[in-house]
């Protein structure tokens, strides 16, 4: 039976078995898992990551963005979770299911890549910044 809601349940870890109808929250892993909105049973695990998922929190409601599109899953569902509400979305065809993985590929890609320059600045400063105060105390 599809759902039409989602309860949010905060956890310190997501338990072994799901409930329907439960979106488990674990912000110390930095995970939202729950069953398909679909009814099929399947366990949905998203990751809450700049370049994956984010969870909004308003008055005990919560949304995640973007939509979960279980492309992998025989159901191949297609939804989103706002505001506890599950909209569902169209079936995507085989074309553009194809264009959005490219498409989370390369945004994973280039977050990785923004993070390593990133790191790799913020090391070349921490070495100049030793070497100019080691010189200031000569």
């Amino acid at each position: 039976m599809r759902h039409s809601e989602f309860t949010p349940e905060y956890v310190e870890t997501v338990p072994e078995e799901l409930k329907e109808g439960r979106l488990y929250i674990s912000k110390r892993f930095r995970t939202a898992s729950h069953l398909c909105a679909c009814g099929c049973g399947r366990r949905v695990v998203t990751p809450l990551k700049p370049a994956k998922w984010t969870l909004k929190e308003k008055n005990g409601a919560v949304s995640l963005c973007p939509s979960i599109g279980r492309w992998q899953l025989p159901c191949q569902s297609h939804y989103w979770i706002r505001h506890n509400k599950v909209i569902w979305s169209r079936a995507f065809s085989e074309e553009e299911i194809a264009d959005v993985l490219r498409r989370d590929a390369e945004d994973l890609r280039d977050y990785y890549a923004q993070r390593r320059e990133s790191s790799t600045k913020r090391h070349v400063f921490a070495r100049l910044w030793r070497w100019v105060t080691r010189k200031k105390a000569s």
